[in-house]
């Protein structure tokens, strides 16, 4: 199947509900194009200079996704245009995007990530810190960010039921605090695992090989 036929795909069986970011890292512009014109609008990257480079050749009205760890200093770089920066695991961070942020006049779009998968090579807040973090409305502190939801990664196994319960957990959090913060994203699932997370409450899937092909 072509990049097209694969978008036209995922546009078809995935419920209204639920947001497809196409994960475009390292595929050339010319594949991103071909998945723009088969109607894909969100698309995913995790470094911030390859996601700049694209967005400059390619049409203004795609939303562009930060879905890798974010170093603070590259911040200044994707504050211009990004869409929603989902790495968000870190005080310091916020910090960042809510500085850079007011330095274009607009609000960013963030969301929490919480490390429910057991692999320490993960990152994102642990589900306790999280919880805190959330409770004590930190984010009120900063104006210029606007906390959208909640982003996890499960673990990389064979174990449907451990992922399932990562999902659960995660999504256990995101009930917790959606009035609070009026929450509308939910940022669970990859190519793998994505039919587990829509079960489990997800809005948003990151989906890149099953899509591009194999990096």
């Amino acid at each position: 199947m072509s990049i097209s036929e694969h978008i036209k795909k995922y546009h078809e069986i995935l419920p209204d509900s639920v947001i497809l970011v196409a994960v475009s890292k390292t595929k050339p512009v010319s594949d991103l194009q071909e998945a723009y014109d088969a109607g894909q609008r969100d698309f995913g990257e995790n470094k911030i200079q390859e996601m700049t480079e694209k967005q400059e050749q390619l049409p203004q009205d795609i939303k562009w996704h930060m879905i890798g760890h974010v170093q603070t200093n590259k911040v200044k770089y994707m504050a211009p245009y990004v869409s929603l920066i989902h790495a968000v695991d870190r005080l310091k961070l916020v910090k960042e995007i809510n500085r850079q942020a007011e330095n274009n006049n607009r609000t960013i779009n963030i969301l929490l990530q919480v490390k429910i998968a057991q692999e320490e090579t993960k990152f994102g807040m642990p589900l306790d810190q999280a919880e805190n973090f959330l409770q004590n409305n930190t984010i009120a502190n900063y104006p210029n960010v606007r906390l959208k939801g909640l982003m996890g990664m499960a673990s990389f196994t064979e174990n449907k039921e451990q992922i399932a319960e990562e999902f659960r957990s995660i999504k256990k959090l995101y009930d917790r605090f959606y009035t609070k913060y009026e929450f509308d994203t939910l940022s669970t699932g990859m190519s793998g695992d994505y039919s587990i997370a829509i079960k489990h409450g997800s809005t948003m899937v990151r989906i890149g090989s099953a899509i591009f092909g194999s990096r």
